[in-house]
This record gives C-alpha cells, sequence and structure tokens, in this order.
C-alpha cells in the first residue's frame, strides 16, 4: 500500500514537472528576449530619431508598451518626415534647373543682339552712315538692356541673403504715387493709359524706404501699363486701418489666370511667356518687389479676373500722429 503511494506522488511529479519546467523555460524566454527586442528597438529609435531621446531611456520607452505598434508609429512618422524632405529637395532642383534655363535665355538674348550689330558693322556696315548710328543705337540698348538685368540679379540676391539696408524715413506715400506718375506719364500716353486715384486723398504719412518703395509703385504701376490694354486705365487706392495703409494698384487689363497667381512672384516667371518677353524687362520686377515688402515685414497679394484685370495690395506702417 505504501509502495502504491509513493507510486502515485511519483507518477504525479514526474507528470506536473514538465509542465513546470516548460512554463519556467516559456517564462524565461519571454523575459529576456523581451527584453532583447525592447533594447534592440532602443537602438534603432535612437538611429532614426538622432538621439533625441532621454539619457535613461525613459521617455519613450517601458517594458509594458505595445513594442510593434510604438514601432510602427516611431517608423512610419521618421519616413513621413523623408518623403517630405525629398519632395521639398526635388521641388526646390526642379526650381533651380528653370531659374538657370532662364537666366541663360534672358542673358542670351542681348548677347546675341549685340553679337549681329557689331558683326554687320565690322563686315562694312560701320562706313555706311545709314546704319552705323543706328546699328549702334540697338547695341547700346541691348547692352542697358544686359546691366539692368545684372544689377536687378545682384539686388535680389543680396536681399535673399538679407543684406538689404532699409533707410527708414517718414514721407508722404499720396505725394510719392503722384511722382511716379509723373515719371511715368509719357509711358502711359504711348498707349492711351490713364493714370489715377480713386478718388481724392488727404495726405497720408508712412514710415518706410522711400527709395525703395519707389522702386515697388514704378514696377507695379510700370507692369499694368506695359501690359494693359491701349486706353484702359490704372487705377490707386488707400485704404487706412489702425496703423496701417494699404495699398492698391488696379488696371482693367487682360487679367491673369488664376492658375499662374501662385508662382507670379518667382524670379524669371513670366504669364504668357512669347508675349510678355516682347515687352521687356529683366522678369525680376515683382521677385524684387516682393523682397522689398517682406523686408519691411509685409505682403504683397494679387487678385486678378480674365478680360476684368488685375489688383496688386500691399500695406505699410502708417506714421503715428
Amino acid at each position: 500500500m505504501i509502495l502504491n503511494f509513493f507510486f502515485e506522488i511519483n507518477s504525479k511529479v514526474l507528470f506536473i514537472s514538465p509542465l513546470i519546467i516548460g512554463l519556467f523555460s516559456y517564462v524565461t524566454f519571454y523575459f529576456f528576449i523581451k527584453i532583447f527586442i525592447t533594447e534592440k528597438l532602443k537602438i534603432l529609435y535612437r538611429t532614426i530619431r538622432k538621439g533625441k531621446f532621454e539619457p535613461n531611456g525613459s521617455a519613450s520607452f517601458n517594458l509594458h508598451d505595445d513594442l510593434i505598434a510604438q514601432a510602427e508609429f516611431e517608423t512610419k512618422k521618421w519616413t513621413d518626415e523623408k518623403i517630405s524632405e525629398i519632395s521639398k529637395l526635388k521641388e526646390q532642383e526642379a526650381f533651380r534647373r528653370e531659374f538657370l534655363g532662364n537666366l541663360a535665355h534672358e542673358l542670351k538674348t542681348p548677347v546675341f543682339s549685340i553679337q549681329g550689330y557689331i558683326l554687320t558693322l565690322l563686315e562694312g556696315g560701320l562706313e555706311d552712315k545709314t546704319v552705323n548710328r543706328k546699328f549702334l543705337e540697338r547695341a547700346s540698348n541691348a547692352t542697358e538692356r544686359m546691366t539692368l538685368l545684372l544689377e536687378d540679379l545682384d539686388n535680389i540676391t543680396k536681399m535673399e541673403v538679407n543684406q538689404i539696408e532699409l533707410e527708414l524715413t517718414s514721407f508722404d506715400i499720396v505725394e510719392l504715387v503722384e511722382d511716379v506718375f509723373k515719371e511715368l506719364e509719357l509711358r502711359a500716353e504711348s498707349k492711351k493709359i490713364e493714370l489715377k486715384f480713386a478718388k481724392e486723398y488727404d495726405r497720408i504719412k508712412v514710415k518706410a524706404d522711400k527709395r525703395k518703395i519707389t522702386q515697388v509703385l514704378m514696377n507695379l504701376i510700370g507692369n499694368s501699363i506695359d501690359y494693359g490694354n491701349k486706353k484702359g486705365t490704372t487705377v490707386v487706392r488707400f485704404y487706412l486701418m489702425n496703423d496701417i495703409v494699404t495699398i492698391e494698384v488696379s488696371d482693367n487689363g487682360p487679367g491673369i489666370d488664376e492658375a499662374e497667381l501662385p508662382r507670379l512672384f518667382e524670379r524669371f516667371y513670366r504669364v504668357e511667356k512669347s508675349r510678355n518677353r516682347k515687352e521687356g524687362g529683366s522678369g525680376l520686377g515683382l521677385a524684387i518687389v516682393k523682397h522689398i515688402l517682406e523686408s519691411h515685414n509685409q505682403s504683397i497679394s494679387v487678385r486678378s479676373t480674365i478680360d476684368v484685370g488685375s489688383t496688386f495690395i500691399f500695406s505699410l506702417d502708417k506714421v503715428k500722429k
């Protein structure tokens, strides 16, 4: 009977022992594997996130966390960031190629013109009084255009690296627009375009760099003449709100397609390129305008409707009375 009792005990022990050993092995294996995976993931995360974790490693890690879910979340976040960076780099590369292509074209046109005029003069045109002066004048105009382009490139390069220096003074913006109207009067008369204010305005004092704001107005009003319809109108309006003066330059020209508006202030970007190249200019005017206003901590916007016209809007700080 005693033997039977010991036999039964031994049988049960022999039966339970493998279960205990198996369970113990499973727990031990699970525990050490989990620690191993956790440590490896920590290293992986530190590599991906460039060492942004806390020194004690407690920033995002806990043995009770869902490691796989967290790994998936962090990896997806990192992947999205890298995809965004690559996309921006591709856009910059495309812009760089387009810019270099446009620059080469803009420089090539006047250089080829000068080369053609000089070659004609060397081949006998210099002795022909009906030709020599005319060709020299044309070569001079082409040289002037190239000089303008290089000056604009120099200016915009300085502006983009924040080397633009402002000489802030108080001046009457209404009077400045009147001066610009007078400066562009002959240019407007050649296309029978009327330059006017929306109404009669009192004097409005602003604080800005007068010379650079003159450049802004010359560009915007000049563009409304160059690209406007014959017998058209260019209107300047002012709106006063608190310490800000908003200036609008409107025309009733052909307008600009909505798809073109986002790129309007890019360097060398032209609407209807083939037509606009005939009007001259460096193709940098609006880009320079944008940088000048940004240096004043202001911005410029545009609204336009085909066959109705375009309006450019910017603001300046009003001088407090």
